[in-house]
């Protein structure tokens, strides 16, 4: 009676017949411990963001700062200082400890990039912002897990989204005081951003090597990240 118990247990996180998707051939236990970690280190940036992005948010000194003209050169060394360490840490995404570390300031640096946008929005948006993205990342996450255990490829979406993103982009820059076309842009935006969330879930699932979890996890939570933004930038 034990033994039946244990072995229900192994097989709810295993999937239906020990696999979580048809074709799948590694250990069910060994991906499952890959994607425990790729998460654990998930929620532990996305804590740190929530910090520093409601700290200078909520802290006046730092709100009126970044709100000032200086707060744009804040935001735009954040971005390059953001940029280096994503080349650096796809170089070193299996060196330990210089992996860890990396991501560690890779996830500060983003987080002053969203703490930065932050203060430039409404408290309400920005709560609003932030549920519909908690919302769309927990239904993506079940969706693809439901996917890749029927064998579904959604990859192919991903193209056609990101053409589309980058055609309403040009458009943007051609007319940056068109409040309807930067909103129309936020929506293409969340909509591409909602699919990499899916074909990064699913690379977890299936694809990603068990050394690559800082990987992993950093295309998991930049997509995150940019969701966010995106449906920020439609309550603008």
């Amino acid at each position: 009676m034990q033994t039946m118990k244990k072995n229900d247990v192994v097989d709810v996180e295993r999937g239906t017949n020990g696999k979580l998707y048809p074709s799948m051939e590694e250990n069910p236990q060994l991906r499952w411990a890959f994607i425990r970690k790729v998460y654990s280190i998930l929620c532990i940036q996305l804590l740190l963001t929530f910090g520093i992005a409601i700290t200078m948010f909520l802290v006046d000194p730092i709100h009126d700062f970044m709100r000032a003209k200086y707060g744009k050169y804040v935001m735009i060394a954040s971005i390059i200082v953001t940029i280096i360490l994503l080349i650096l840490m796809h170089i070193f995404s299996t060196r330990h400890p210089w992996n860890h570390l990396l991501l560690f300031l890779f996830t500060i640096a983003v987080a002053c990039t969203v703490g930065a946008v932050c203060t430039t929005r409404k408290g309400q948006a920005v709560l609003v912002a932030a549920g519909l993205t908690l919302l769309i990342v927990i239904a993506l996450t079940i969706f693809t897990f439901v996917a890749a255990k029927r064998g579904m490829d959604l990859s192919p979406f991903l193209l056609c989204a990101l053409l589309l993103l980058f055609a309403f982009g040009l458009l943007r820059f051609a007319m940056p005081k068109e409040k309807l076309l930067h909103q129309v842009l936020g929506c293409v935006g969340a909509l591409v951003f909602s699919g990499f969330i899916i074909y990064d879930t699913d690379n977890i699932i299936k694809r990603f090597d068990y050394d690559q979890y800082i990987e992993a996890a950093a295309g998991l939570y930049l997509d995150i990240i940019n969701l966010f933004m995106a449906l920020l930038s439609i309550g603008r």
